[in-house]
C-alpha cells in the first residue's frame, strides 16, 4: 500500500479525527497482544523494530548486526516474517530455490549474508534456526510480537520522517504509540538528521545511537551521469537524495508502494523511458529482487550500508550477548 498523505503533518486533519475510534481500539488490541509472554529461546535473541508501518531502516540494521556478531565468530541466524512472500513457515530461505513472492524482498537481502529463516510463529522458526546451528538469532522486525522472548531490542527510526503525525493506523503510521513501543526497547537508532522531532518524543533518557545510510561503491560510478531512478520502498526520497548526493543526475524518477511487485510490463515501460532519457535505470538492492530474472542484467543497484557516529556504542551494547556465547578456538 502507499501511505495516505495525511499520514504526515500534525495529525488534526479531518481523516484522522474520523479515523480515531479505529486507531484506539488497533492501539489497545496490540497493547493486549504484546503483553502475552512468549517462548525464552536458549540462545540470545536481537530485535530490529520500530514503531511505523514501513521501513525504518530495520533490514539494514539487522544486516549490520549480524555483520558485528559474525566477526566474533558467532554463528548468526536471521529471522523475520518475509512480509510480502506467501510461505508462513519456518522455512529456511534458499536465494536460488526462493524468490520474492515466496518469501518477501527483505528475506532475500538477509539470505545473501547469513542463514535466514521465515516463519510468522517466531517462536518456532527460532527453534527451527537453532537446530540448525544458530548461536544467536537477529530479527528483522518483530517488536510487536509476543511469541519470542527478545534479549536486546532496537527502536530504529527513519530521520526523514520520525513518527510521521503521531498517530495509530490508520489514522497514522503508527503500529503503537511510540512510548509503548520504545518500553520495550534497549536502545533507539536514529537513521540521519532528526528532521522532525522523533527524539523528542522517546522517554527521556533513552540511549540513543545514531547512524546515516552511506552508498556502495557503485553510485561513485554513476556521477555525472544522468539516471532514471525507480523504487517501490516505503521512503522513495531517501533513494533518490541518496543518488543526488552521490552525485549522479536524476533525469527521470518513478516511484511504488512499498514492496511493490514488478511484472514484465512493468520492466518494459521503466526501460522505455530509461532509453527515452538516454539514462541509466537505477534502482535499490531491495528493488532488484523483486524484478523479473529476464529484465536485471539492464538494471543497475545501488547498495547502501550504514555508518555510525559512535559504533562503539553498539558493540558495548552487543558485548554481553557476544559473551554467552561459546566462541570456537
Amino acid at each position: 500500500m502507499r501511505a495516505p498523505d495525511f499520514w504526515t503533518g500534525d495529525g488534526r486533519g479531518i481523516a484522522p479525527f474520523l479515523l480515531s475510534p479505529i486507531s484506539a481500539l488497533y492501539a489497545r488490541a496490540t497493547e493486549r497482544r504484546v503483553a502475552k509472554p512468549g517462548w525464552r529461546a536458549p540462545i540470545p535473541v536481537i530485535c530490529c523494530g520500530n514503531a511505523t508501518a514501513g521501513g525504518a531502516g530495520k533490514t539494514g540494521l539487522a544486516l549490520d548486526i549480524g555483520q558485528r556478531l559474525a566477526n566474533r565468530g558467532v554463528a548468526v541466524h536471521f529471522l523475520t516474517r518475509g512480509y510480502g512472500g506467501k510461505l508462513r513457515g519456518p522455512v529456511r530461505v534458499e536465494p536460488g530455490r526462493h524468490d520474492s513472492q515466496a518469501v518477501g524482498d527483505e528475506a532475500l537481502l538477509l539470505a545473501a549474508e547469513r542463514p535466514t529463516w521465515v516463519a510468522s510463529d517466531r517462536a518456532a522458526g527460532a527453534r527451527a534456526a537453532i537446530e540448525a546451528g544458530a548461536q544467536v538469532l537477529v530479527m528483522d522486525d518483530g517488536l510487536q510480537n509476543p511469541t519470542l522472548e527478545k534479549d536486546l531490542s532496537f527502536l530504529a527510526v527513519d530521520g526523514s520522517y520520525g513518527f510521521g503525525n503521531g498517530r495509530v493506523i490508520p489514522s497514522g503510521p503508527l503500529r503503537e504509540p511510540v512510548a509503548n513501543a520504545a518500553s520495550r526497547a534497549q536502545a533507539a537508532v536514529l537513521m540521519g538528521n532528526d528532521d522532525h522531532g522523533a527524539l523528542a518524543q522517546l522517554p527521556p533518557g533513552m540511549p540513543v545511537l545514531r547512524a546515516r545510510t552511506v552508498p556502495g561503491p557503485e553510485a561513485a560510478q554513476l556521477k555525472g551521469q544522468p539516471v532514471f531512478a525507480f523504487c517501490g520502498i516505503a521512503n522513495p526520497r531517501k533513494f533518490f537524495t541518496t543518488l543526488s548526493e552521490a552525485g549522479a543526475i536524476i533525469a527521470g524518477r518513478a516511484s511504488y508502494a512499498d514492496h511493490y511487485p514488478y511484472d514484465a510490463g512493468d520492466l518494459r515501460e521503466l526501460l522505455a523511458e530509461a532509453d527515452r532519457l538516454r539514462a541509466v535505470p537505477v534502482t535499490t538492492r531491495k528493488d532488484f529482487v523483486r524484478i523479473p530474472p529476464a529484465f536485471r542484467a539492464r538494471v543497475t543497484v545501488v547498495t547502501v550500508t550504514l555508518a555510525w557516529d559512535e559504533p562503539a556504542q553498539l558493540e558495548m551494547m552487543l558485548d554481553p550477548l557476544a559473551g554467552r556465547v561459546p566462541v570456537p578456538a
